[in-house]
């Protein structure tokens, strides 16, 4: 069967293409890259690649000391297209995919369990970060009746997958996500629920879409799986080890850069893709003419800063700890912001 050219969402001056053969894809008014005519038979390819929503990565800087990375808000207004939001709130699952522990005091490989019994910081912001008043900015969107999105996150549980890991360097498809997902819905390892975002996190540099670190430091996107016979929809985000790329950290060592040197570059990037699956879960919600969604015009901006204990620049403080987090839009040309 015919397959699918991937869309991507071009975001950002500092944004490279992102998509794995450009010149191929026709774009539409808006900018996005447009995927090619289905097949023959008038049905998708099942290893088609819907459209992947990225956050770029930073332009070169300096890495001497500890400098914080600053970006540029990009302005103007975000309209709502009439796409469904997650208005009711978003639950989210974590997908360890690796052969050890990818976060201090995270889940043992091959083992599953609630959103309560990771004991890595990964954990704790999943936690922390639904109910904050930064969460809350996203209360700020609506769906089609007018209803306001929940300030709720539900990290309702994880699975540390050890099975066919990719190995390091390795680049990784959309599709073998996807099938990766489909086999723990299989197992039974995790549970399928149309409104949870499958975050899914590799070690080392493992090259989660096959773009990390020159095209996105991550992105969400959605799939089709079969639950009992029938086809659904899956959201899922790719969530590389942004520790791995310079062009992907904020500065050198984070506020919990001695507990663990690789939780501070991925929260940022984890509540950008979380905050953007909650306010345009496929694609057609909200974003502006550009085609960048809330979380993309505030990308690698922070905000007033305060300085923790190492000298590494904070700007947020959830479930007892100290974080660096990228702030976000507020509908209705609001500004980039950190809370609402």
């Amino acid at each position: 069967m015919a397959r699918l050219v991937p869309r991507v969402m071009l975001l950002g001056a500092v944004a490279a293409a992102a998509c794995s053969d450009p010149s191929t894809a026709p774009t539409d008014a808006s900018g996005r890259l447009s995927p090619a005519a289905p097949s023959a038979q008038g049905a998708p390819s099942p290893d088609v690649v819907p459209d992947r929503h990225i956050h770029p990565p930073h332009g070169p800087w300096s890495n001497a000391g500890n400098a914080l990375y600053i970006g540029t808000p990009i302005n103007g207004r975000i309209f709502y297209r009439g796409g469904p939001v997650l208005q009711a709130g978003t639950n989210v699952v974590a997908v360890y995919w690796a052969n050890s522990t990818i976060y201090v005091g995270g889940p043992t490989p091959g083992t599953r369990g609630t959103g309560a019994q990771d004991g890595s910081l990964m954990g704790l912001f999943l936690r922390s970060i639904g109910g904050s008043p930064y969460f809350n900015i996203n209360t700020s969107y609506t769906d089609a009746s007018g209803a306001k999105i929940k300030n709720v996150v539900n990290y309702t549980g994880f699975w540390a997958n050890n099975n066919s890991v990719p190995a390091n360097g390795a680049s990784v498809s959309d599709a073998q996500m996807i099938s990766m997902l489909q086999s723990g819905f299989n197992a039974g390892s995790i549970a399928y629920d149309p409104s949870t975002l499958y975050i899914i996190f590799s070690a080392g540099t493992v090259n989660l879409g096959g773009g990390f670190g020159t095209q996105y430091c991550a992105y969400h996107t959605h799939g089709t799986v079969t639950i009992n016979g029938s086809a659904k929809t899956v959201l899922y985000s790719a969530m590389p080890y942004n520790a791995a790329s310079s062009s992907c950290i904020a500065q050198n060592q984070g506020p919990n850069y001695a507990t663990d040197p690789g939780v501070d570059p991925e929260v940022s990037v984890v509540a950008h893709e979380t905050e953007e699956t909650t306010t345009d879960m496929l694609g057609n919600a909200w974003f502006d003419n550009r085609g960048w969604e809330n979380a993309d015009k505030c990308a690698w901006t922070w905000g007033t800063t305060q300085t923790a204990g190492n000298g590494a620049a904070y700007n947020l403080t959830l479930g007892g700890r100290q974080w660096l987090v990228q702030r976000n839009w507020i509908a209705s040309n609001g500004g980039c912001a950190m809370s609402y």
